[in-house]
């Protein structure tokens, strides 16, 4: 069962982190109008090493959601923004939608 689309109110844009080129980050080609329900919350989380970091918005998405730790997204109030770390959340058999969390700059 994926996240309800009734509940994906939001609208992100996506450019998948591809790696550091010679002149900083590279991204992917922008997936534009992406569904999500983002959260403007301040929380703590961790990044790719394990240090602690705060995370000032939470994006949820479809399962399938394309979106490496360190992509760039512009949020629905227009702000940018990088992914911290992504979490593809699944319980197969279990009445829960499955569903991507982004935790963000």
């Amino acid at each position: 069962m994926r996240v309800p689309a009734y509940l994906l109110r939001h609208r992100v844009t996506v450019e998948p982190y591809l790696g550091d080129g010679a002149y900083g980050p590279q991204y992917g080609p922008p997936l534009a109008d992406v569904p999500a329900l983002v959260s403007g919350a301040r929380k703590v989380t961790r990044d790719s090493t394990g240090a602690q970091v705060i995370s000032t918005a939470q994006v949820i998405a479809a399962p399938d959601l394309d979106c490496p730790a360190r992509s760039r997204l512009t949020l629905h109030d227009g702000r940018t923004t990088t992914a911290i770390s992504v979490t593809h959340h699944t319980a197969p058999g279990l009445p829960v939608p499955a569903c991507t969390e982004v935790m963000c700059e």
